[in-house]
């Protein structure tokens, strides 16, 4: 993961230049701003790819974007943004076939190591300036073993970067730095509890995770809710003792590993424990998707009970 950090700050550098030069006040409010987002999704993901494939060439990458779709929907200007950004960020200039090349690094290998990319995780957060994060994670063998998360937004927008290493998981300062290691929280007091869910709604159903903490004796606990895998990170360095995502009734949404990979290994690095809604182990083995209906992810001292809750509300 070391051999790609500074990738990450890159990606995220990228991010932050996206929402100076494109984003408005008025992004804030209703409408599209599509634009913004296919910018910086296009540009964090080729200066990630770039690093892959000059250190690890032989490795496999699922990743949100690709150099066709990049091609075929994204129009001749906002092309050359994604260019000009990556140059300034580079400091080099990108041939669009060296960026296409980039983003389909990976693509449809089959290899023992599977890097798993998540450019912009948090759209609609990036779009409002909230929480977002640039996401890389991997699998070795279809099982999580590492992650690194760049989180702008951490600690009042100080920003911090999170990665793994030797087993364990680290916090840093985004801008450059070596990271300090950080193991989930040891707080086992219910009044003490933070709970930690999305801002957005149509996520997971909000009225069945209460529930869930309801039952679980769960209920009082301070409620912190923000976007993208910034929750794991939290969950990770003991600022939030329990994450959940619960389906909303009669949804078929299928999750996508590139929006949970890099979270499961930073909260599993950090010795918390990361369970599909019945306490059984997520599968990453599937492809894209995964095929668990949602997660809870804790520090492990009442996990039990909250999969316990889980599947009572899940039987209602």
């Amino acid at each position: 993961m070391e051999r790609i950090r500074d990738a990450v700050r890159q990606a995220a550098e990228l991010c932050r230049l996206v929402q100076i030069y494109y984003l408005s006040a008025s992004t804030k409010t209703a409408g599209d701003h599509s634009e913004p987002v296919t910018i910086a999704d296009y540009g964090s993901q080729a200066i990630i790819c770039r690093a892959l494939q000059r250190h690890y060439p032989d490795d496999a990458v699922v990743a949100e974007e690709s150099g066709g779709q990049f091609l075929q929907l994204v129009n001749a200007e906002q092309r050359a943004q994604v260019r000009q950004l990556l140059a300034q960020v580079l400091a080099e200039p990108v041939s669009e076939a060296e960026l296409v090349g980039w983003l389909d690094f990976g693509a449809g290998v089959s290899a023992r190591r599977t890097w798993v990319i998540d450019p912009i995780d948090g759209t609609k957060g990036f779009l409002a300036r909230r929480h977002y994060v640039v996401a890389v994670g991997l699998l070795r063998e279809g099982q999580v073993s590492e992650g690194m998360v760049a989180a702008p937004g951490y600690s009042a927008g100080e920003g911090a970067l999170f990665y793994t290493r030797d087993g364990a998981t680290f916090r840093a300062p985004l801008a450059a730095g070596e990271g300090e290691k950080v193991v989930v929280s040891q707080r086992h007091k219910v009044d003490d509890y933070v709970a930690v869910q999305s801002y957005e709604r149509y996520h997971a159903s909000k009225s069945r995770m209460g529930r869930a903490r309801d039952y679980a004796g769960l209920g009082d606990s301070r409620l912190l809710e923000l976007d993208s895998m910034e929750k794991y990170a939290l969950v990770a360095c003991g600022a939030a003792d329990l994450y959940m995502r619960l389906p909303r009734e009669g949804s078929a949404y299928a999750h996508k590993i590139w929006d949970h990979v890099a979270g499961v290994a930073l909260v599993q690095n950090a010795g918390g424990t990361v369970t599909d809604l019945d306490g059984g182990p997520l599968d990453f083995s599937q492809g894209e998707t995964l095929p668990n209906a949602g997660l809870i992810a804790s520090n492990g001292a009442h996990h039990q009970r909250v999969v316990e809750a889980v599947q009572r509300v899940m039987a209602e």
